[in-house]
């Protein structure tokens, strides 16, 4: 889940959120590198790239077109997409899926909107009445999802209570997952990495049973004692087993008419419960990385709940230390983190200044998710140009932001990251609570930023280049600011060189197969 707790505060906190946005724009304006004024906060200082004729017809018709048309409607739909990094499977969910599940499940919807076990007793209404009534059903829809929230309340605390009230019904990972990945292949994506929790209250009792150490050493020790982590690796496989199976009918992938979801390249992410005790967090970090050591279908860790979260900010440079650890242990496992998902107001000012910082260089992330409060952040430019030159990408959720941040527009840091050439990718973060889809987010991210056709291409291309793919990319080192050059074995096209490096590596195949997405969809546009 995108967490399992809500953090609750009156409605005083969402008002602060909005009168500190002007601050946060302000600080994100006056801080940014020398540059024409009146260009500075777009993305329009990224030196643009050469055409290719195809490109420029395409791009061309796209600029003739207003915004809001169902013809550019449709553009955003068919453009491929590549990859979603940044995707919480029970937020992704359509949240009238939920709703059946939750029917299915034979679940009862209490007083306050939540998900629980039968009996539906007083005060309780079977799931199942929602299927029927449609103000009922749309009552449940409200409280699980941002649809028709009030702008002048805490978006960030609405959005982090639905996952508590919706829970119960997120027991059918595979199902959620053909839910999911059948919309990612309506949107034209090819690749799914999506987060889940594995094992959780096996690893939650192994967490308890073993307490904490200060000596991270002895404490995985401690883990390994008796085979018992292992025994979580071995449960969390055979979860994905199940839920692999369960994805696979649902989808009917194995009929004569299956889901588009079924072409979807899926991989997981091992979600860890940051607003926990600290023998806790070990434990899950340590079961995921050695998970994704173990099974190729997990790829990286990522430490979720509200980055704001009391234990989150106290124990924030400790869970660093056991990333920066643990890493040491299992170098071939990838880290991407929630970092800098903060705004003034929200936070003490000083816990602003540090977070994206030290999950860079102490927590080993090559990916960071959402990266808001960058400019907030003690030498911030220098952090930019080391991610840069460390190609750590920002998996960047416009939609998610604004609604829980408010930050959006010039106040939000994306055209500060594309300036100094920190790799950018679109995400959805939690598309079913946020009511949207990935093209919703190339849409705004173009409207926003007065993003052309070749910029929102490259984008696209950084979602597969960015992924925790195996194998070699398709493209020579630091594509976003050198360009996107094909390496050597292919720049002669179907040559044997290539046909070799595309057999060998999953993520060059994806690549290629982007590619050649992208010269379909340009002949539809470019005549």
């Amino acid at each position: 889940m995108r967490g399992v707790i809500s953090v609750h505060r009156n409605s005083s906190h969402g008002r602060r959120l909005l009168l500190t946005a002007g601050l946060a724009a302000t600080a994100l304006v006056s801080s940014l590198p020398a540059g024409p004024p009146a260009r500075a906060a777009t993305a329009a200082s990224v030196s643009p790239r050469p055409l290719t004729a195809a490109e420029a017809r395409t791009s061309a018709w796209l600029d003739s077109q207003p915004n809001g048309t169902a013809a550019a409607d449709r553009f955003f739909q068919r453009l491929p997409k590549g990859g979603d990094l940044h995707n919480h499977l029970s937020g992704a969910v359509r949240t009238e899926y939920l709703v059946q599940l939750a029917a299915d499940d034979g679940l009862c919807i209490d007083a306050t909107m939540t998900a629980v076990a039968p009996p539906c007793g007083p005060g309780r209404r079977p799931a199942a009445d929602a299927l029927t009534d449609a103000g009922f059903r749309q009552a449940i829809v409200r409280a699980w999802s941002m649809q028709d929230f009030p702008r002048d309340e805490s978006g960030h605390d609405h959005f982090f209570a639905t996952f508590g009230k919706f829970g119960a019904a997120t027991a059918h990972r595979g199902k959620m997952l053909a839910d999911v990945a059948g919309s990612a292949a309506v949107q034209n994506q090819t690749y799914l990495e999506t987060m889940v929790t594995p094992a959780s209250e096996g690893a939650k009792k192994l967490a308890a049973d073993v307490g904490w150490d200060t000596d991270l050493a002895a404490l995985h020790t401690k883990l390994l004692a008796g085979g018992r982590l292992d025994q979580l690796v071995t449960d969390s496989r055979n979860e994905a087993d199940a839920a692999d199976q369960e994805f696979r009918t649902a989808a009917r992938c194995a009929s004569a008419d299956p889901d588009p979801g079924c072409r979807i390249t899926v991989r997981w992410i091992s979600q860890v419960s940051r607003n926990s005790a600290p023998e806790r967090v070990f434990t899950q970090i340590a079961l995921g990385l050695r998970l994704a050591e173990r099974d190729q279908r997990f790829v990286a860790v990522n430490l979720v709940q509200p980055e704001d979260g009391e234990i989150s900010l106290r124990d924030y440079r400790l869970h660093m230390r056991m990333l920066n650890y643990l890493h040491g242990v299992y170098p071939r496992a990838h880290i991407t983190l929630h970092a800098g998902e903060l705004v003034p107001g929200l936070v003490k000012p000083e816990d602003l200044t540090f977070h994206i910082d030290d999950a860079v260089r102490t927590g080993r992330a090559k990916r960071i998710g959402h990266g808001v409060d960058l400019v907030h952040e003690d030498d911030w430019r220098r952090l930019a140009r080391d991610m840069a030159r460390r190609q750590v990408a920002v998996e960047v959720p416009l939609t998610s932001n604004a609604q829980i941040l408010q930050v959006e527009g010039k106040e939000h840091p994306f055209p500060v990251y594309r300036k100094y050439g920190v790799p950018v990718v679109l995400s959805t973060d939690d598309p079913g609570v946020s009511r949207g889809d990935i093209s919703q987010e190339y849409q705004r991210a173009a409207r926003t930023y007065g993003l052309g056709y070749a910029e929102l291409k490259d984008l696209a291309r950084a979602s597969l280049e960015y992924a925790f793919l195996p194998g070699r990319s398709l493209w020579r080192t630091d594509p976003v600011r050198k360009g996107f050059r094909l390496v050597e074995e292919c720049s002669v096209p179907q040559s044997a060189r290539c046909e070799r490096l595309l057999a060998q590596s999953p993520k060059a195949r994806l690549e290629q197969r982007q590619e050649q997405a992208f010269r379909t969809f340009e002949a539809r546009y470019a005549g």
